[in-house]
């Protein structure tokens, strides 16, 4: 799983996935309905909305998954335990 923190890092590694897929900037503008200049936007980590976002994200075949940031004290107890 790709974690980001900063839109910086999150046009990064979109970029990152677009030319995985072997797909151009132009591809992917074209298959969401946005303008190229949008995607380069994104690839910079400029501020979008949410729904162009999502919409690039789609046409790469990717998605968004919230991941917990929080420390699970639980899960790391034993580690610091000394038993």
């Amino acid at each position: 799983m790709l974690l980001s923190s900063n839109l910086k890092e999150l046009g990064t590694l979109f970029r990152a996935e677009r030319k995985a897929t072997g797909k151009t900037q132009a591809d992917v503008a074209k298959a969401s309905g946005l303008r190229r200049e949008t995607i380069i936007r994104i690839e910079a980590g400029e501020n979008i909305d949410m729904i162009t976002f999502l919409k690039a994200l789609s046409a790469i075949g990717k998605g968004i998954r919230l991941a917990d940031r929080r420390v699970d004290y639980d899960s790391i107890k034993g580690v610091f335990d000394e038993s």
